[in-house]
This record gives structure tokens, sequence and C-alpha cells, in this order.
């Protein structure tokens, strides 16, 4: 049994990282297979609804991951604006290290999906919004009413999200930074 679950979770991962760098359309089973050093019968064991399935579990790794990340940033400072701010900065730093070796963690499968898989799209959708609770919980616990908090929670979503397509197009990450310098305008 363990190995089957080593198998799944390399599949998993191998999507998670292949759908980030190149996309939902341009990443094939064959490739996920090949990379992830799984048999080919398992990707069928464990996803037998195929591709779509494999990514809705994907893009499932991914947001937890990346709701940790937000977590750990936000969890620097007990002030909404310099956490934020920390967390924006810590992103553009990786962006810097790392350059578009990253991916988008769900922008792409987003992009692709959204309009011809209800399925993904709902996943995808789901996991913004946990992006979103950790901006609204950072806010409301520093004072901020519930609904205006929310609010709040979707535009930085919106540009962190935006930053790093900025950031992928133009190779840098200025972007990012200059989002970050805008947090206390925005939360003022």
């Amino acid at each position: 049994m363990k190995e089957k679950e080593n198998s799944k979770d390399k599949l998993i991962k191998t999507a998670s990282r292949l759908f980030q760098l190149q996309g939902y359309h341009a990443t094939g089973l064959n490739q996920i297979t090949k990379e992830s050093g799984a048999p080919k019968g398992s990707l069928y064991y464990h996803f037998p609804d195929g591709k779509e399935q494999l990514a809705i579990e994907s893009v499932h790794l991914t947001a937890q991951f990346v709701s940790e990340q937000i977590v750990e940033g936000l969890n620097k400072s007990s002030d909404p604006v310099k956490a934020i701010q920390y967390l924006i900065e810590g992103m553009a730093e990786r962006f810097q290290k790392e350059g578009c070796k990253g991916g988008v963690p769900i922008a792409s499968v987003a992009l692709e999906t959204a309009l011809i898989s209800g399925p993904l799209r709902d996943t995808c959708q789901s996991a913004y919004r946990s992006f979103q609770a950790q901006f609204t919980q950072k806010l409301v616990q520093s004072g901020f009413e519930e609904n205006r908090a929310k609010e709040l929670g979707v535009v930085i979503n919106s540009m962190i999200e935006g930053a790093f397509l900025l950031s992928f197009t133009s190779g840098n990450c200025e972007p990012l930074l200059l989002v970050a310098k805008q947090i206390p305008v925005i939360l003022d």
C-alpha cells in the first residue's frame, strides 16, 4: 500500500509542477508519468477520471502550499500592513532567485480551464477563496470590519496575482515590489 501512496504523491507533485510551468494543455499524461517515475498503470489506478482529476488534486496540493506560505508570511508581524508587505517582499525575493522556474501556482490552470471544466474552475475558485480568507482573517484580527476586510482580501489577492503575471512577463520582481509599496495606501 505504501508504494501506491508514493506513486500517487509523485504523480500529483510532478503534475502540479508541470501545470505551473507549462499550463494544463501543454502538459501531457505521458510527460507526467515519465518525469514522476511512477508506473503508467498507477496513473490510471489513482486517477481513473484522467487528467482533469489529476489536475484537481494538483491544484489542491498547490493551494495548500500557497496557503501555508501566506499564513507564514502574515505571521511575521501583528501589523497587517507590515505583515502583507513582508509576505509580498518574500514572494519578490523568491521570484528574483528562481525567476520563472517556479511557475504560477494556480493561474495557468485557472485561465486555461475555467471555461471548459466546471470541476477545475470550482477547485481554482476555492483555492483563491482560501488565499483571500487568509488576508481577510488577518485584517479582521487587526480591527477591520468584516465586510471591508473581505473586500480588501479580494483586492490584495488580485493585486498579488496580477503582479505575478507582470513579473513573469517582465522577467523581474518590480511589479511585486510596487504592490508591496502600495499596501499602506490600500489599508489606510
